[in-house]
């Protein structure tokens, strides 16, 4: 009997191989990053909202996306509404609690989206079934969702409207390369709205405000 084949987890040099090897077919879902940019700078330029979930590592993607939005990605420029639902703890253990595990998401996909909003799911797998649901209920609430996931065809790419998908072997890859997307995404929108030229190389520096005039207090 032959022995089941051992994975191997890429160590040291190999780990920065694997990242390179699938960055170099990175290339049209840079160019879908960048697309979804502009067109998210459109939809939270009207006033619209942005969704995003995942789990573990990718709810970690999630909250990084939103915090770029409602902050800022380089230079200063509006806050805009963008709402991470893994990052909803009181909310997570409340629907943990009452309501079967797929509901985790989609509840809040329910409650915050509005028609045109944007929902962007994360999943390495495209095969986490709270991710899958909360894509389906978006699209039943009238959202536009995105998908960011490793090689696809998958499950939850067949619910998205679009998918973002990175054709590497190692988990760790595809949330790496995941990140390069929601960086891009992000610079992709700051172009659409004018915030500053596309050149990476550009020197941005935080915006100083003037500090607090110190208050006198009587002798």
């Amino acid at each position: 009997m032959k022995a089941a084949p051992v994975s191997v987890t890429p160590c040291d040099r190999d780990h920065l191989d694997a990242l390179v090897s699938a960055a170099r077919d990175f290339g049209p879902a840079v160019e879908l990053a960048d697309a979804w940019g502009c067109r998210l700078a459109t939809v939270l330029g009207a006033g619209g909202r942005l969704l995003a979930a995942g789990n573990g590592g990718s709810a970690a993607q999630a909250q990084h996306l939103t915090a770029e939005l409602v902050g800022r990605y380089r230079l200063d420029r509006r806050p805009f509404s963008a709402i991470c639902l893994s990052a909803e703890t009181s909310s997570l253990t409340a629907i943990c609690n009452d309501y079967p595990p797929d509901e985790l998401f989609a509840r809040q996909v329910e409650a915050h989206g509005r028609e045109g909003d944007v929902l962007v799911v994360l999943s390495t797998s495209g095969r986490s079934a709270n991710v899958v649901e909360a894509a389906r209920r978006g699209r039943d609430t009238g959202l536009v969702v995105w998908a960011m996931t490793g090689p696809t065809p998958n499950p939850l790419s067949r619910v998205a409207h679009e998918t973002l998908g990175v054709e590497a072997e190692y988990t760790a890859t595809v949330q790496e390369l995941h990140l390069v997307a929601v960086h891009v995404l992000c610079a992709g929108l700051d172009r659409a709205l004018g915030v500053h030229p596309a050149r990476t190389t550009e020197d941005v520096r935080p915006v100083r405000r003037p500090s607090p005039k110190p208050v006198r207090r009587p002798a």
